[in-house]
């Protein structure tokens, strides 16, 4: 999270000086990048009129409302899946091919907003920590090879999940898609001051306690997999939001379970990006 201290640019102010609607999203901004980054950088360095200190606002998530479901990836780390299947007695297998499935847009909420409990529909609800990838040119059937060309920035996700509602319902839409099960930001971090994706860490943490700690070299598919596999018949645009899967540690797969409560505080950063804090609150 920025300091009291960090100046942010305000995007309102900035497209308002650009001559540009009011109505222009961070998505349009996404879209239109190419042509905005000189006149961003300039606002960035220009104290005056688009910039206000990060203390004095709310900062919500770097795309709100995302306009398709985000995109997310099951099993991508083998140490997940080998705790997963241990946890419900199952052969661990690793997966042949990315697994996809998605969460709604009702599931977004910012870098510091809570977390509902959902107390009374669920009482299994665990974290996870995973980079988020930002698309930020239309492509369809991407090859591995131009996939960077295509990936607009990188942000960090926690991946909610309620597990009996996951097992219950046998598909893992039910179980993700609760409102507020997806924290999202705090900000994106543009492709280009990231050289080197593999190199990144995930980690989370609970109340302080170090729960999740990999290297995103660590995944079974790679960023360019993820990506060109999703896109074959299915236009990725600018703003889609692509969830990579997390790594080991998930409450559920514990000894025993140690999963989320009312007022635990968790605790997500991938240096280099960035880090979000986000508090489970029952009654919401």
């Amino acid at each position: 999270m920025p300091g009291a201290d960090t100046e942010i640019i305000s995007l309102d102010a900035f497209f308002a000086s650009q001559g540009l609607p009011a109505s222009t999203s961070l998505t349009d901004a996404i879209a239109a990048f190419p042509d905005l980054a000189e006149r961003l950088l300039a606002a960035g360095a220009d104290p005056a009129g688009t910039r206000v200190r990060a203390s004095d606002v709310h900062l919500l998530a770097p795309i709100p409302r995302p306009k398709k479901n985000v995109f997310c990836v099951g099993r991508n780390y083998k140490a997940h899946v080998k705790e997963a299947s241990e946890a419900r007695a199952k052969e661990a297998k690793i997966p042949e091919h990315p697994q996809y499935f998605s969460k709604p847009p009702t599931t977004v909420v910012g870098p510091v907003d809570d977390v509902p409990l959902h107390e009374g529909l669920t009482e299994a609800l665990d974290y996870e920590v995973e980079l988020g990838i930002i698309i930020g040119k239309r492509g369809v059937n991407i090859p591995r090879e131009q996939v960077f060309d295509h990936i607009f920035g990188y942000t960090v996700i926690n991946d909610v999940t309620a597990r009996d509602l996951q097992k219950r319902h046998d598909r893992w839409f039910k179980g993700k898609g609760l409102d507020g099960s997806c924290p999202m930001g705090p900000w994106i971090v543009p492709a280009g001051d990231i050289p080197d994706p593999d190199a990144l860490e995930v980690r989370l943490s609970v109340n302080g306690e170090i729960r999740q700690n990999a290297s995103v070299g660590e995944m079974i598919f790679d960023i360019r997999e993820l990506v060109s596999v999703l896109s074959q018949g299915i236009t990725l645009e600018p703003g889609d939001i692509i969830a990579t899967g997390t790594p080991s540690g998930v409450g559920f797969a514990m000894k025993p379970p140690r999963l989320l409560a009312d007022g635990d505080v968790m605790e997500l950063e991938i240096p280099n990006v960035g880090r979000i804090r986000n508090t489970v609150r029952a009654g919401m």
